[in-house]
């Protein structure tokens, strides 16, 4: 009998060691992490350095950053979890606070308290014996989230039996699905219909127009100064009497004709609809150059994006020379002896690239900073503001990102003085040039820029910190811009930062958004609420049909390029739903609907969806949003009419998603 009960034991130790699992987190696909900044990485920090918490370097284990979020299925499963955590030493500040949860089917089993920079590493050994739901949560603390790098080191989660580990981490794959229709053979002209320029500046416009090729453009009582190519649909010239003028834009094909009107404002404003184009920083970041700008302007043409009303091919950072750079590449002298710019041999004749980007119709922007260095240390424009705005007019710029970055070391301090200075030295140096240049002010939201952008002669405004290819990110961006809409007018604007859609990566290795389909639907519809400018961050030469279809739509981007200059409020907001209404030009409202779900976070629980919902019904009620009696409803993305219907709207919109509606009163029949 003790033999037998020997076995038994021996057999029960044999198949606890032969069928257990030990499992590193670093091992776990990461993009099932929610991360509030940057791309998580495994074995390395949220900037892809060691992971180091007080001096201390750990082999293994996670890099993120707050507000940071992991759902695991352990399926009851689990035996143990153990870890360290901490702050990462990468970030260097004061200003990092972060706190760490380990949530176990919504019940908290750890919290590690507040952790700052110079914290030790906190020990997590965890019993998780028969939870099903297993969450990892990094928060901001109550100071939000700037600097705060977040580590899981020498992370292990042990099984009582093997799992496949992509069965610990949910999937959040949507098949792509397009809804836009395709652009028929007939001419339809989608070209913002108001265009501002400055008398005697060159102004350059091109007419956006969907179908068949070969077609003809024509413009009726154009102003003095300028001329159109009727094969291409490009305006050139100057225009020096001030004043507005209505000018009749057509397009011809074999399959029809079409018209519409533009103002042109000739005065002291520009970018009188949000600015549309593409930026480099998502896409290539440091990897730039000449090569790759040129390929994204041939793109913008060849993709079809211009016949929508996409203008900009903007550079960002690592054009300039870089102090102490190891590559041969980045080295030079700054400037010459006039103390103009030099660019880095990546870009070896900015006016070469320049007029290629010009030839296509398209813009070309730039990107400096008012400290002496940039964000990712190249020279930049501290006490040399004059030379630099003349060098960019030499070169035909038309498109300034400002980024605050090193004026740190400059500013006194915080206050509103400091933080205006820089921004109306520039723009005095800017208006001394005979170029117009719209000028895009990078500072993170800092002292409420929505409320003294314009002021310091901005055209647009960065309200927020850098936006990643997450829903954390995303939504916490977007939907945190109601209020800021009494500040938006035509030229100047509020930018809630670039567009996360199609391969991005910031760097030379590139991946699809890791936002679902529903989540892109919603990114685009938003930020054409908000009036926002449309700065594409993926890498054009690569985009497949879905991304394609994104940023297609001419219903939606005329929800944005609208005259009246508006940017939408929201209205409501309860169990996870929101409304946001924009007034446009014709009296009708462009509507979304959206199923966020973002529930009160006031407790650690409330950071996942433990139960998530495919979908919700939301209801629009008429009296919201100025409207009696009876109206119409449109779906933009489908561009298909709805119905009529009085007093209410019901329509579902799926988890994480949009339906964005164009609405408008009917008028009664009189008898």
């Amino acid at each position: 009998m003790k033999n037998v009960v020997y076995v038994i034991m021996f057999l029960l130790f044999f198949s606890s060691v032969l069928f257990s699992q030990t499992i590193w987190l670093d091992e776990i696909d990461l993009s099932a992490i929610e991360s509030g900044w940057g791309s998580p990485h495994a074995n390395k920090s949220i900037e892809d350095n060691p992971l180091t918490i007080a001096g201390k370097t750990f082999e293994r284990g996670i890099g993120t950053h707050a507000v940071s979020t992991l759902l695991l299925k352990l399926d009851g499963k689990g035996k143990s979890f153990s870890a360290f955590v901490g702050v990462d030493g990468e970030t260097k500040s004061e200003k990092a606070s972060i706190e760490f949860f380990v949530l176990g089917d919504k019940n908290v089993l750890w919290q590690s308290g507040v952790l700052k920079i110079n914290d030790e590493a906190k020990k997590i050994e965890l019993d998780i014996t028969g939870i099903k739901q297993l969450g990892l949560l990094v928060t901001g603390s109550t100071d939000g989230i700037d600097y705060d790098h977040a580590d899981w080191c020498d992370a292990e989660i042990e099984l009582i039996e093997n799992v496949p580990l992509s069965n610990l981490v949910t999937k959040r794959g949507i098949e792509p699905y397009i809804l836009t229709p395709k652009p028929s053979d007939n001419p339809k002209i989608n070209s913002a219909k108001v265009f501002g320029v400055r008398p005697g500046n060159p102004f350059l416009y091109t007419i956006a127009a969907t179908g068949k090729r070969p077609m003809s453009f024509g413009a009726d009582n154009l102003p003095d100064g300028l001329t159109i190519d009727k094969t291409t649909g490009q305006i050139t010239g100057k225009v020096e009497q001030r004043g507005d003028y209505t000018v009749t834009l057509t397009a011809e094909n074999e399959f029809g004709h079409a018209e519409r009107e533009l103002l042109i404002s000739v005065g002291d404003k520009i970018a009188l609809t949000p600015p549309m184009g593409w930026n480099s920083w998502n896409c290539w970041a440091c990897a730039v150059d000449d090569a790759k700008v040129r390929a994204s302007a041939d793109a913008m043409v060849s993709s079809g994006l211009v016949n929508h009303g996409w203008t900009y091919v903007n550079i960002d950072d690592c054009w300039e020379i870089k102090p102490d750079a190891p590559e041969p590449e980045l080295q030079g002298e700054a400037r010459d002896k006039d103390g103009l710019i030099n660019t880095n041999k990546k870009f070896p004749d900015m006016k070469a690239l320049s007029d290629y980007v010009h030839s296509k119709g398209l813009k070309l922007g730039i990107y400096s900073g008012p400290g002496p260095l940039t964000c990712a240390g190249f020279t930049a424009s501290y006490k040399y503001e004059e030379q630099d705005a003349k060098q960019y007019a030499a070169w035909g710029i038309d498109y300034l990102k400002y980024d605050w970055c090193s004026y740190n070391e400059i500013a006194k301090d915080r206050s509103l003085p400091e933080l205006k200075k820089p921004y109306s030295v520039m723009r005095g140096a800017l208006d001394k040039v005979p170029r117009d240049i719209v000028y895009s002010l990078c500072q993170y939201g800092m002292g409420n820029v929505w409320e003294w952008g314009a002021e310091v002669g901005g055209n647009c405004w960065r309200t927020t910190g850098d936006i990643t290819d997450t829903w954390a990110s995303m939504s916490r961006i977007g939907f945190n811009q109601a209020g800021h809409e009494a500040y938006a007018k035509p030229g100047n604007w509020n930018d809630p930062d670039m567009l996360v859609v199609g391969l991005v990566g910031w760097g030379p290795q590139l991946h699809p958004s890791r936002l679902t389909p529903d989540e892109q639907y919603t990114h685009i519809s938003l930020w054409s609420l908000l009036a926002s400018p449309l700065l594409i961050g993926c890498d054009l030469s690569r985009m497949d049909d879905f991304t394609l279809n994104l940023l297609t739509n001419d219903e939606v981007i005329e929800i944005n390029q609208d005259p009246l200059g508006k940017q939408a409020s929201r209205i409501y907001e309860q169990d996870g739903k929101q409304i946001w209404v924009k007034e446009l030009e014709d009296g009708s409202k462009a509507v979304g609907l959206f199923y966020v779900d973002t529930r009160e976070r006031k407790s650690p629980p409330d950071y996942f969806d433990w139960e998530k919902k495919d979908k919700t019904t939301i209801t629009l009620n008429a009296a919201d949003i100025g409207i009696t009696g009876k109206f119409s409803v449109r779906d933009v993305w489908r561009q298909k009419d709805i119905g009529v219907f009085e007093n209410s709207f019901q329509t579902e919109a799926p988890y994480h998603g949009v339906a964005l509606l164009r609405v408008a009163g009917v008028k009664e029949k009189m008898d």
